[in-house]
């Protein structure tokens, strides 16, 4: 993974800080070669206990999708495991710890499935399309999960945040995949955007995911219409500017992103 980042810091619970912090990670951190089994989590100690840590996650997620994430506790995550609520408390110090557990693990699944869509797939529209549609497919199950999370995802002092210190590994993880697939993407990109782009393609990823989350059309027919055509306007846009008649705007682009890195005043 290389060096780490640290976080910035400023006053707590603004999404400016995330922002900062994403962008900030994509131009500074570049991953070309992502390995899943290092990020793998650690499976527990002997079989039964992995399948016991498997149960209560299982149960606390099914708990999360029927009553919420606020509603439900540790006892009632345990009772539905069938375990001991010390038992619960054993393997998970709280309802955080589970969630996060779910997140290191879906993250850890993926990077797999990704690999296998992307082998060959070329093009910018067409690779960024499929890297997200490999995550809607996977978290597709637990899309009432994600929804029950909406309210600390939004806030990125939580420690559930996709912005948060706590899923910096993760992030990092996700911006790599991005920063990946500009490489050879059938484009030019230009120099001054192209540190920049990996993040910003996450945050595009982000959107397209809140938006999948809070769609209610039959079987999310309206996110999928959003991935059909939300890519090509991203690619289209990346090619015209690197035309020469672009380079003002390109200029202005790139000056507001480093206001929000904080790289200026």
């Amino acid at each position: 993974m290389g060096r780490r980042h640290a976080l910035p810091r400023g006053r707590p619970g603004t999404i400016l800080n995330a922002f900062k912090f994403v962008l900030t990670a994509a131009t500074t951190h570049p991953i070309l070669i992502l390995n899943a089994f290092n990020f793998m989590p650690p499976t527990k100690a002997t079989p039964k206990a992995e399948d016991t840590s498997l149960r209560i996650t299982g149960a606390a997620l099914a708990l999360f999708r029927e009553e919420g994430f606020d509603k439900a506790t540790m006892r009632d995550v345990a009772q539905k495991a069938g375990v001991a609520t010390g038992a619960a408390y054993y393997y998970y110090p709280s309802k955080d710890a589970i969630v996060m557990d779910f997140y290191r693990r879906s993250c850890a699944e993926m990077q797999p499935k990704i690999e296998k869509a992307l082998q060959h797939v070329s093009g910018l529209e067409a690779r960024l399309r499929e890297l997200i549609r490999v995550k809607l497919a996977h978290f597709a199950p637990n899309r009432g999960v994600l929804r029950a999370l909406l309210r600390n995802g939004a806030d990125p002092q939580h420690p559930l945040s996709p912005f948060s210190p706590q899923t910096q590994e993760i992030r990092e993880i996700d911006i790599g995949w991005f920063r990946r697939i500009l490489v050879d993407c059938g484009m030019q990109i230009p120099s001054d955007l192209e540190p920049h782009l990996p993040g910003v393609l996450w945050l595009f990823q982000m959107g397209v995911i809140f938006f999948w989350v809070i769609d209610d059309s039959p079987n999310q027919a309206r996110s999928e219409r959003l991935l059909e055509l939300a890519p090509k306007s991203v690619a289209f846009l990346i090619r015209v500017s690197a035309l020469p008649l672009m380079r003002p705007l390109r200029k202005t682009a790139v000056q507001l992103i480093e206001i929000v890195k904080g790289d200026r005043p």
